[in-house]
């Protein structure tokens, strides 16, 4: 996610506008909000809206009201209240849109959490700011080694500091409940600052941290998703597949949210097929459904006591013999109704170039060259004149 002019260049930076993702439009950051009434302008007798949007670290975001009727824009770095000091952040949402968000989000604009901006940031905040945010990686480590040292079973995910410096979070996973109350006593000997302890789960963690998922992009929890449902393995046993948790687990070790984007999909398709369990009477033998193809409404079956030869069916020839079976009419055997599909008669139909190639396409080959000599030296020998001894006496 990057505005036009944010290609990265050869040393990772923004290539057009050079922010590192600071830029006024604010689209080089996850979870970011387009502002499509950036461009509208408010009629004369409308105010504009005093709550804007601030961003933080990894993007959590909040709002504060513009009580002291600040000149803000998207991309400013701001001082807000927080408790106790201040912190800093950057704004990424004003105007009528923060309206909307708030309606969305179901927070009341008269919320005692909605704090407000004292300033915008001068340089002695940013200078802070950027000092305490580069101590956040030496200070998780140093206090991972801390946990471990106390045996406690949690997980130091992240730190981040408040923008004053006065106060740190420490953000960690565990599978069960944890008595840190002496971690936090040697932690604030540690570090001089209040700590405040924040649990957060498993698939939060991954949307904080970040990273690269196993079909090649980035998270989606960490660039647009921001509810996370609850995924189960029935949404991989409707989309016919395998239960390899290996596979099924995205980094965050849960079932990968993308599970439940097709599974409408399926649902709505398996609405037309008969179930799964009821077995196929005929006057050959009982027959039980081995595999189905949700999208070609194919069924397979086979019959028991065959289980290695399968019967390839639709779904309205299943539920024909269905109906026949209850009418007390048994069909004589399931080879009356094999559907033949016409693009698997042809062996040769492949989908893809590579697969029209041969195997040994990658295998050197013999240069022309080679042939041209070793069909000259051929001929040569042929053509070559034998011996004195050999040859043949004129008849007299």
């Amino acid at each position: 996610m990057a505005c036009a002019s944010c290609s990265t260049g050869k040393d990772g930076q923004p290539k057009g506008c050079k922010n590192n993702g600071t830029c006024g439009t604010d689209s080089c950051n996850k979870l970011t909000v387009f502002n499509w009434l950036s461009n509208m302008e408010l009629p004369q007798e409308q105010e504009e809206y005093k709550i804007v949007e601030v961003r933080f670290k990894n993007g959590r975001k909040h709002y504060y009201r513009n009580t002291e009727n600040l000149s803000l824009s998207i991309g400013d770095i701001v001082a807000v209240e927080a408790s106790p000091g201040h912190d800093v952040g950057v704004i990424t949402l004003t105007g009528e849109l923060v309206r909307v968000q708030l309606k969305k989000k179901k927070i009341s604009e008269k919320s005692n959490e909605i704090y407000k901006i004292y300033r915008k940031a001068s340089q002695r905040d940013i200078d802070v700011w950027q000092e305490v945010r580069d101590k956040e990686e030496k200070v998780k480590v140093r206090a991972r080694q801390i946990a471990i040292r106390l045996q406690l079973q949690m997980k130091i995910s992240d730190i981040e500091y408040q923008g004053d410096g006065s106060k740190a979070t420490f953000y960690y996973t565990a599978e069960e409940r944890v008595d840190f109350r002496q971690l936090i006593k040697e932690y604030a000997q540690e570090f001089k600052v209040r700590i405040e302890m924040k649990q957060v789960g498993f698939r939060q963690e991954a949307a904080r941290l970040g990273g690269i998922g196993s079909c090649g992009r980035e998270l989606c929890c960490s660039t647009w998703l921001t509810d996370f449902r609850s995924v189960s393995t029935s949404a991989a046993r409707y989309q016919q597949l395998s239960l390899n948790p290996q596979k099924l687990a995205g980094q965050c070790g849960k079932l990968k949210c993308c599970l439940n984007y097709e599974l409408d999909s399926y649902l709505d398709a398996l609405k037309d097929f008969p179930k799964q369990d009821v077995k196929l009477k005929t006057k050959k033998g009982t027959a039980v459904c081995q595999k189905i193809d949700i999208f070609k409404g194919l069924m397979w079956y086979a019959y028991e006591g065959e289980w290695m030869n399968w019967h390839q069916l639709t779904t309205e020839q299943v539920k024909d013999i269905i109906k026949e079976s209850e009418k007390n009419n048994t069909v004589a055997s399931l080879e009356e109704f094999v559907f033949e599909d016409i693009n698997t008669s042809n062996k040769n139909n492949f989908s893809d170039v590579v697969g029209q190639d041969s195997l040994t396409r990658f295998d050197q080959p013999k240069s022309k060259k080679r042939r041209k000599n070793k069909r000259r030296n051929k001929k040569h020998r042929n053509n070559k004149p034998q011996s004195k001894s050999q040859k043949p006496t004129k008849n007299n």
